[in-house]
């Protein structure tokens, strides 16, 4: 059976052989059943992110594989993985062009992976789908097409990245604490806003988040990392009665030290 996402013991070191040297993943093996909506924690430097870079290709492997769906794609770059995959970033400025309308900026995202022609402009019935797709997001953007990206607030950009992510219904969506640099009441509705739309659309997805109740709220399934390593994975009931407290006492009995990232616990 093939899943929606493999790992298959994953390792990743950065300059090596350097007073620098840093091993960012070390032997990460994951899999992921299509419709899973995994939420992953740990405290800084644990693998988080490098783990989404390297699914996203934004650099090469040391060892292991990876495969999306049926397809290997640890040797493909980045730019042609792009059509698997779904992305939203940290920064609300990124993945998306400031200085375009909305419906530029969708029109991009619709035509990602496809060929492109000289021929540019966003069609009537372009238009229309795009404003039935903000409509959705309830923030009144459907009548702003034509407002530049850069003009929106951090949360309104994040709404229309997560539309534009999931537009082409990728084969995975990978959101890499796509709500931190947002006030909590903003991040509430974004986070509402993505599990609406992955519901919808059946999407399998990664979600890295610092927030620990977050962590728990969403998704089927919860990991934690810590050094590179997976140390924790639970899904279905055993995961929607954790607590916080739950988590913390799980990262000391495995890690063998105190969890010291104020900013996850705080949250």
């Amino acid at each position: 059976m093939a899943f929606a996402l493999e790992l298959k013991d994953i390792h990743k070191t950065f300059n090596k052989g350097t007073i620098n040297e840093k091993v960012a993943l070390d032997g990460v093996n994951l899999k992921l059943n299509e419709g899973d909506f995994v939420t992953i924690i740990g405290g800084n430097g644990a693998g988080k992110s490098t783990m989404l870079n390297a699914i996203a290709g934004v650099w090469p492997i040391d060892q292991g594989a990876i495969i999306i769906g049926d397809k290997d794609v640890t040797s493909l770059p980045e730019h042609k993985r792009a059509k698997f995959l779904g992305r939203v970033f940290q920064d609300p400025m990124t993945g998306t062009a400031a200085t375009m309308s909305i419906d530029e900026n969708m029109a991009i995202a619709a035509r990602r992976g496809k060929s492109r022609t000289l021929k540019w402009g966003v069609t009537k019935a372009e238009k229309e789908r795009y404003k039935k797709k903000l409509q959705t997001l309830d923030l009144g953007l459907e009548d702003r097409l034509t407002t530049k990206m850069g003009l929106l607030s951090g949360g309104q950009r994040q709404a229309v990245t997560l539309l534009m992510a999931s537009l082409q219904k990728p084969e995975l969506l990978l959101l890499d604490e796509h709500t931190a640099a947002l006030d909590p009441k903003t991040a509430a509705k974004v986070l509402a806003l993505s599990d609406k739309i992955i519901e919808e659309n059946n999407l399998t997805a990664l979600m890295v988040t610092h927030n620990m109740k977050d962590a728990i709220a969403h998704g089927n399934r919860l990991i934690m990392m810590h050094e590179g390593k997976i140390i924790y994975d639970v899904r279905g009931e055993e995961k929607k009665n954790l607590k916080v407290s739950d988590l913390l006492s799980k990262f000391e009995e495995v890690s063998g030290g105190e969890f010291s990232n104020d900013r996850m616990i705080l949250s």
